[in-house]
């Protein structure tokens, strides 16, 4: 295979039927190309008419010698022959309109006005040795006039609108024929070359363009009009060659197609054998003008037959304009090139193996190819990559190929299982819209579940649980969990499947087991909780903070009651949900506050004074016993204190904690005198305990009190600190009483001004006031 290859840009066929007919007792000279059919000239003087599949449908016999040239107009209503006998006719194929000349030299073209078909255009132009125009006159008669001798023989000739091309052995004129006037002469580049083994080939492209191909040299030409201003006595058009290049081979025939051109080549080559020159296979190539070369877009090589013995004059090229058709001419074999369309693009992307271009193709002009189906190429682009091994990229394009076509997609599912495949497809199984049978998503299960778990588990994941069936699936693997009964991908997938089957009991065990985190989803998700009722301890084994949010966001489900009488056996998580549902109310768990304190005790001490001091149901007595035994001290003294005995709670603190400053801070809590009389009675013989006091008592017990206590001689850490401190607050006291006082002073005498004023002021009465203490009348009536 060769990747570098370029697609060929036209295809190639033999005109058969008909034509094979006649080409086996005749040979091929000329032909003619009109959109409606064909005109085939032979060397028995034979003229047939073809339809376009090489169909005979007229034949004329117009010489016993090698027809010439055959000329049709734009109607295809009338025909011009010349044969090399010296005959010409030109008649009607469809009226009685004939006319008939015999000259004494061969006649090698004759070429009917385009519009032969109108009154005003019989004119046909024929040449020998001289180019003859003959016009229709007055009672039918036909009047030649000479357009040109004295050259040669005329080669070939093409009339195009009102402007005459020929050639002849000095090289090519075009004649105006609205005034009458040649307008150019092109030469002949190679004169070396006999013109009658090697004839110029002429096409007009439009109406002003005309392209020359003689020897190996190409010229296009364009036809233009003179400015007036350079008129004087040259013609009012003149030609100018736009494109000039050279071929590597003689030229046989030209044609246009679109800005390019089709040049039929005559090819010479060394034969490797006899070491001498023969003629090759000619070629048809298609090249792209420059200005001063050109440019090969393709070049293909035609087996024709009787190749070998053809010269160049043998070959011929004709083309229709309206449909890109070129027929190349040989004696023994008329072949048609063709554009190629798409479905001729496909056809060759598919030779090489180019299958995703193929697709491509077919999908963008699905409305214009007739032979091609998108389906059976695809399919034949997932063979091809099954047997390159490709076998992921396979199963991905089944998914565009297939489609919604389930019989489609079952064949090949059983395909890639003949070959040990099926989990490359298994990702690319449609799930919805279509849906293949259950069987097909159970085969593809099984494969998985003898040999690969976690790919096992993930399908059960991804796949919807209705499309294969759940009971077979779960079966398969009980049967592999017997073999390996601890195994977590299996147990995990069982869970999932007992999920699909609705038989959650089963499912949240299996959870639970494996203390797997979307239990609580689980549950949530379809209401499991008479199913957990016995179930609390794993849940909180697992996750106690999830779980316990769950119990208590559901209490109407599983009551309060239930759980504390679920975890009696395991204290640390009962605490756990008390003290949470404490956190939530205060009331709720009103008859385990009790029971709340042991377990504060045990497990969360931090926890137990907030707890003693938020509820108001725990006893008091017990709760002392217990932190009295554990010796817990700032919770006994909270107790001591919340149960009145403050001198007991205020002793713990300064014999057990030490601390001077809790003391205090307890003494003020409690605004109690007798309770600073103890304080300082316990701390007069402790000059840290007398420091702390100094620095703290100043302005709820008169510190004279203390400093009068003090022995003498006794060293007191930072005394003149603390007495400094102790004057700083009492001026500070004295300047808030003066303050105050001022702002006293101040507001009663504004509010005695506003009552004197108020006082002051008359007040309107009428009959109906009484005076307040006489109860008479104020006015006298």
């Amino acid at each position: 295979e060769d990747e570098s290859e370029e697609e060929p840009k036209l295809k190639y066929e033999r005109l058969s039927n008909g034509v094979t007919e006649i080409l086996q007792k005749d040979a091929a000279s000329c032909m003619t190309v009109h959109e409606k059919f064909l005109a085939l000239g032979t060397h028995y003087g034979k003229v047939y008419l073809l339809d376009v599949q090489g169909n005979i449908t007229q034949r004329f016999d117009v010489s016993p010698v090698k027809i010439n040239q055959i000329s049709l107009d734009e109607s295809g209503e009338h025909m011009g022959v010349c044969s090399e006998d010296g005959k010409v006719q030109v008649f009607g194929l469809y009226s009685a309109e004939e006319f008939h000349e015999t000259f004494d030299c061969p006649i090698k073209i004759v070429a009917v006005h385009p519009h032969f078909v109108r009154s005003h255009f019989k004119q046909f132009v024929t040449g020998g040795k001289k180019l003859l125009l003959y016009e229709r006159g007055w009672m039918n008669r036909w009047k030649p006039s000479v357009l040109h001798e004295g050259e040669g023989n005329i080669r070939n000739v093409k009339w195009r609108g009102h402007l005459i091309a020929w050639a002849n052995n000095m090289g090519v004129k075009i004649l105006d024929m609205i005034s009458k006037q040649r307008i150019t002469n092109v030469p002949r580049d190679d004169i070396s070359l006999r013109p009658d083994m090697y004839p110029c080939s002429l096409c007009w492209k439009d109406n002003l363009t005309l392209i020359i191909g003689w020897g190996n040299s190409v010229k296009i030409c364009s036809v233009k009009e003179r400015h007036a201003s350079e008129m004087r006595d040259l013609p009012n058009r003149y030609v100018e060659i736009v494109f000039q290049f050279d071929t590597e081979f003689y030229i046989s025939g030209l044609a246009p197609i679109c800005d390019q051109l089709v040049i039929l080549s005559y090819v010479k080559e060394i034969s490797e054998k006899m070491e001498v020159e023969c003629c090759a296979r000619p070629r048809l190539d298609i090249v792209q003008p420059l200005p001063e070369s050109c440019e090969e877009i393709s070049s293909d090589a035609l087996t024709v037959r009787g190749f070998q013995e053809n010269e160049c004059r043998d070959y011929h090229l004709e083309y229709s304009e309206g449909e890109s058709l070129f027929y190349i001419i040989s004696p023994r074999d008329v072949v048609v090139a063709k554009e190629r369309d798409q479905d001729d693009h496909i056809d060759w992307l598919l030779e090489k193996k180019k299958y995703e271009e193929a697709l491509m193709a077919a999908e963008i002009s699905q409305k214009t190819i007739k032979k091609h189906k998108i389906l059976d190429i695809g399919l034949a682009y997932i063979n091809h990559l099954v047997e390159k091994g490709e076998y992921d990229l396979a199963a991905r394009k089944c998914q565009k190929i297939l489609g919604k076509n389930t019989e489609l997609w079952e064949f090949e599912v059983y395909k890639f299982k003949e070959i040990g495949q099926l989990k490359a497809i298994s990702r690319y199984l449609p799930r919805r819209d279509p849906v293949l049978k259950p069987l097909i998503y159970e085969m593809v299960l099984h494969e998985f579940l003898e040999s690969d778990y976690e790919g096992f588990a993930t399908l059960i994941k991804e796949w919807p649980g209705d499309l294969y069936n759940n009971t077979i699936i779960v079966q398969a693997v009980v049967d592999h969990l017997k073999k390996d009964p601890q195994n977590r991908t299996l147990l995990q997938t069982l869970a999932e499947l007992y999920t699909y089957d609705q038989r959650y009991g089963r499912a949240l065990e299996i959870y639970l087991t494996l203390r797997h985190k979307d239990v609580f989803q689980l549950i949530h998700k379809h209401s499991l909780f008479s199913s957990i009722r016995d179930k609390i301890v794993l849940l909180m084994d697992f996750d106690s903070e999830k779980a316990v949010d769950m119990l208590l966001d559901n209490e109407d489900k599983i009551p309060i009651d239930r759980v504390v009488e679920e975890l009696e056996n395991r204290p640390e998580l009962q605490h756990v949900y008390l003290h949470k549902l404490f956190k939530r109310d205060h009331h709720k768990g009103q008859r385990y506050h009790e029971k709340q304190i042991s377990l504060y005790a045990e497990y969360d001490r931090p926890n137990l004074l907030p707890f003693l001091r938020d509820s108001t149901h725990c006893p008091l007595e017990k709760a002392l016993e217990i932190c009295q035994q554990r010796n817990f001290v700032e919770e006994t003294v909270y107790l001591l204190s919340r149960m009145g005995n403050s001198r007991s709670a205020l002793k713990m603190i300064m014999e057990e904690l030490q601390d001077v400053d809790k003391a205090i801070e307890f003494a003020k809590e409690q605004d109690d005198g007798e309770l600073w009389e103890d304080l300082i009675l316990y701390s007069i013989d402790k000059p840290p305990f007398i420091t702390g006091l100094l620095n703290n008592i100043g302005t709820h017990v008169d510190p004279i009190l203390l400093i009068h206590r003090i022995k003498e001689g006794m060293e007191i850490p930072n005394l003149r600190d603390s007495l400094v401190k102790i004057l700083q607050d009492y001026n500070l006291q004295i300047l808030l009483r003066e303050g105050c006082k001022k702002i006293l002073v101040a507001d009663s005498l504004s509010l005695l001004k506003k009552m004197h004023r108020t006082q002051m002021k008359g007040v309107l009465v009428d009959e109906e006031n009484i005076c307040e203490s006489c109860l008479s009348p104020i006015l006298p009536s």
